[in-house]
């Protein structure tokens, strides 16, 4: 399998080549050349095999031989050992809990298998120009950070930058990338999640840096951090009770490398009826699909911080999977923007009504899945229930009147103690910070 860049200026590479760089020379994105559609026996089947076997046999045609079979079985086997359960909350309406990882978010599956995919390609280069260590720069709008100090805390030859925007993360999120120490280096952005991004940016294309540092990102832009996010909409399908009625997905979106990778599985043969792009304020996608115009904004703040993005990197990934057709893009796509105001009440309503406690982004999810299926009511639906309450717990606890329970690691976490840099959202404070 080669990938290429979005931006059609790079020549393509292997998935090792495209899991090292992170982006493309070009600042494009880097595409698989084909979508592998999934064997029949594994779809009909399904309930028939393991978490393991699925992942793997999604995963394999991306990676071809370039990961010996029984290391990357070890990988995925690592990547997915904590439960992703499907729980029902109402009779047409179901949660996927991708929170039972290390870090209480879904960005566990990914980081944990880019951090072990890195591992095998670093141990398999012979030529990184000298370089000892790989420096992994990533920015976070909440959950990312965590999850990728977490997989890479430790590894060796890898240093971890993370940028995150200052007052714009939880408690729980911040202290879960600023205490680990040792190889992660975390930045505090006197900013937006969107100056974080784009000070990514500018670093992977400065030739001055790079011919100094030699560096790869942990964003969901890495081919490595955005393929296996399918594997979950793999699992939920193996939950799902009507496999003759496939389930409309409803996904807290963000920067939409987690719903790109939904729509991916569902183009290589996954059964899923219709996908939903649940917004919060930050909504250009809801206004592309009104207009066919994307018009990028700068980000606001709100309550489902994860999502808080004005300019969603992976989005040209979904129009490359349609191939750039609109109509088709449109027939498999709906979105619904969600205000503060109500996915608060969402979070109370579903709370009282169901017993069952949503985080911000799970709510936006929740109640753009109810409002598709108020207009379709032959149809039952998922939402992706992205993160523990307990990562929010002052809006959890402040709109539901209870105290979230907390788990034993958070509590761990908590005491330590934070370790972060301060710096202005410029680019030229990072450059001198990676070249110290």
């Amino acid at each position: 399998m080669k990938y290429y860049s979005t931006n059609k200026q790079s020549e393509p590479v292997s998935f090792t080549a495209a899991t090292i760089k992170g982006q493309a020379p070009d600042k494009g994105l880097y595409f698989p050349e084909y979508i592998p559609q999934v064997d029949r026996d594994l779809i009909e089947h399904i309930d028939q095999f393991s978490n393991e076997e699925i992942a793997y046999r999604v995963i394999q045609p991306y990676v071809g031989d370039e990961i010996p079979e029984a290391v990357l079985r070890k990988i995925v086997s690592e990547t997915v050992h904590f439960p992703i359960p499907l729980v029902p909350v109402n009779e047409r309406i179901s949660a996927l809990e991708l929170f039972h990882g290390p870090t209480l978010a879904f960005k566990d599956i990914g980081a944990r298998f880019m951090s072990r995919c890195l591992a095998a390609a670093l141990a398999g280069q012979s030529a990184l120009s000298g370089r000892a260590t790989v420096t992994v720069l990533v920015a976070t709008s909440g959950d990312t950070g965590g999850a990728v100090a977490n997989g890479f805390y430790g590894v060796e030859g890898v240093e971890v930058v993370i940028l995150y925007p200052s007052g714009k993360v939880s408690p729980v999120q911040e202290k879960q990338l600023t205490t680990l120490g040792g190889n992660i280096h975390a930045l505090e952005v006197l900013g937006t999640f969107d100056d974080c991004q784009a000070m990514v940016k500018a670093a992977f294309a400065d030739p001055e840096l790079t011919s100094q540092r030699f560096l790869t990102s942990a964003n969901s832009i890495n081919v490595a951090r955005w393929l296996p996010q399918q594997f979950y909409y793999f699992f939920a399908y193996k939950q799902w009770k009507d496999k003759n009625n496939p389930p409309v997905i409803s996904v807290p979106s963000g920067n939409f490398g987690n719903i790109c990778a939904g729509i991916l599985a569902m183009q290589s043969g996954l059964p899923v009826g219709h996908f939903i792009a649940a917004c919060n304020v930050n909504d250009i996608v809801s206004e592309y699909l009104e207009t066919q115009e994307l018009k990028p904004k700068k980000a606001v703040a709100t309550l489902s911080n994860a999502m808080d993005v004005g300019n969603p990197s992976n989005f040209v990934r979904i129009l490359e999977i349609f191939q750039h057709r609109f109509p088709e893009l449109k027939s498999r796509l709906s979105s619904y923007t969600i205000t503060d105001r109500e996915t608060e009440d969402t979070i109370r309503e579903v709370r009282e009504k169901y017993q069952y406690l949503a985080d911000p982004h799970g709510a936006v999810g929740f109640l753009a899945l109810e409002r598709y299926l108020q207009e379709h009511r032959e149809q039952k639906g998922i939402f992706l229930e992205t993160a523990h309450p307990v990562k929010f717990p002052e809006a959890v606890e402040r709109i539901t009147g209870e105290q979230v329970a907390v788990p034993e690691t958070v509590r761990e976490i908590m005491n330590r103690e934070k370790k972060s840099k301060i710096i202005a959202p410029e680019y030229d404070q990072l450059k001198s910070y990676l070249l110290q």
